[in-house]
């Protein structure tokens, strides 16, 4: 029963250690991601002509480079804060989703206004976590 207990205690570590890892490769595949990103849009501004320029999908993949470059600051941010996802960071990572969103897919009004309505909600949500109530970061 004693030797159980002590791989017992000692499971959180290897799981956070398995989570560390899986954090980092993600870090990396994001990275090789943005990287991709970054050249699409500099071969996009600097190699197409203006025929064969489609600007909704050139803001569309400026905003996927944001959302890369979000998710990576928000996995060195993890590493940072001592194992801690900062709640701020999924809400900008959601406004910028839901802006994306909004700009590939605005042809029912309805949905474009539910849309806004929800950045909306996120951006009071973002408000209370910045509170110094919640805020728990130096």
């Amino acid at each position: 029963m004693n030797a159980l207990m002590k791989y017992i205690e000692k499971l959180p570590s290897f799981l956070q250690m398995i989570l560390n890892i899986s954090l980092f490769l993600v870090g990396l595949i994001l990275s090789f991601l943005l990287l991709k990103e970054t050249w699409s849009i500099f071969s996009y501004v600097f190699l197409y002509t203006e025929a064969d320029k489609n600007y909704y999908e050139f803001t569309e993949e400026l905003l996927v480079f944001f959302l890369y470059f979000e998710f990576i600051a928000l996995i060195v941010k993890y590493f940072k804060t001592n194992f801690h996802f900062p709640l701020r960071y999924f809400i900008y990572i959601g406004i910028t989703a839901v802006i994306r969103l909004i700009i590939v897919d605005h042809d029912d009004a309805k949905n474009t206004f539910w849309w806004s309505i929800a950045i909306l909600v996120m951006v009071g949500s973002l408000l209370i976590a910045n509170s110094k109530l919640i805020k728990r970061e130096n």
